[in-house]
């Protein structure tokens, strides 16, 4: 059995992390937007968990009913987040399985 040439594998990480940073990038320049209440809220956020924007439907707007807007900013939030994550997934999941395991596919980049 013959021994792996170390300059090919040392071309092949290299050539892998410069695609791991290329993902990261993307992920954090891409936005994703989560709704609740059927959009009565939605929040935009970076790929990489910074919300940029915050929209409310002024019929969600009851100052009797503060639980109910609260529970949809809660919700609008989480699904952005669920498709944050989602996005590295799809980004860096097959490069992190490339690496020989599952990790973290986010890089952290969510904290």
């Amino acid at each position: 059995m013959s021994q792996p040439d170390m300059s090919q594998i040392l071309a092949q990480a290299q050539e892998m992390q410069a695609k791991l940073q290329e993902a990261q990038q993307e992920i954090l320049a891409t936005t994703v937007t989560g709704t609740a209440g059927n959009g009565l809220v939605t929040v935009t956020m970076t790929g990489g968990g910074e919300v940029t924007d915050v929209k409310i439907d002024p019929q969600v707007v009851d100052p009797e009913d503060v639980e109910t807007l609260q529970d949809l900013l809660t919700g609008a939030f989480g699904d952005a987040h669920q498709k944050a994550g989602d996005l590295a997934q799809e980004k860096m999941g097959p490069l992190s399985q490339g690496m020989g395991g599952g990790g973290d596919p986010l890089g952290g980049l969510l904290g």
